[in-house]
């Protein structure tokens, strides 16, 4: 049995694969400025800092140029897409639902710490069936600094009423590692997503959420 009473997920890459979703609402706002479609295994990489800077680490990479007042109406324009459907093409991955309800099912507390927004976490979570599981869940604009800033990360814990030492991160990139880092947290990352590019210990990673119940 774990040593862990409680776990805490990253969402977008760690349990859910929302990459074609997400392009899918920056399409939209990108072709009302007349810049490239996005397939979704290219938007994939720059997931993880939030939704502004997702946008500008896109049109960085692309070289096309932009002054704020258009990044604010594509950035706009790219929440109120995604909102309206969040979950269309998203998808669980594997085993996912099946480890977490174990988890659960042996009395460990599960919450969610994830750069996307508040709204849209809710809405994701509910539509894909996954709400019940988690004992909170904190998006980017429900705390005052987010991820890679470990005080989202604590403010999910403390909402939680997580005592130190009894819980531990997991996620599937850097951000979330350096997050982990910052809180003084054990983190464990996955083999998917943005997985296999962390750079961390044989034994911090997971072949399967399963493997938490053993840690």
């Amino acid at each position: 049995m774990t040593a862990y009473s409680a776990f805490i997920f990253d969402l977008d890459g760690t349990l859910i694969d929302s990459a074609p979703d997400i392009a899918e609402a920056l399409n939209i706002g990108f072709a009302q400025n007349g810049w490239p479609k996005l397939e979704a295994h290219f938007v994939e990489k720059f997931l993880g800092n939030g939704p502004r800077r997702l946008i500008i680490d896109i049109l960085d990479e692309l070289g096309v140029t932009y002054d704020e007042l258009t990044l604010q109406q594509t950035l706009q324009c790219y929440q109120q897409a995604y909102l309206a459907n969040p979950a269309g093409h998203t998808r669980i991955f594997p085993h996912v639902r099946e480890d977490l309800e174990a988890l659960k099912s042996a009395g460990i507390k599960l919450g969610i710490c994830t750069n996307k927004t508040h709204a849209i976490t809710a809405k994701v979570l509910q539509q894909l069936g996954l709400s019940e599981l988690f004992d909170v869940a904190l998006g980017a604009d429900a705390v005052p600094a987010c991820k890679p800033d470990p005080k989202h990360l604590l403010a999910v814990a403390d909402a939680m009423n997580l005592v130190s030492g009894g819980w531990a991160y997991v996620g599937d990139t850097p951000i979330d590692q350096q997050a982990a880092v910052g809180a003084d947290v054990p983190f464990f990352v996955v083999p998917w997503g943005g997985g296999p590019e962390v750079e961390i210990s044989a034994k911090q990673r997971l072949s399967r959420l399963a493997d938490l119940l053993q840690v």
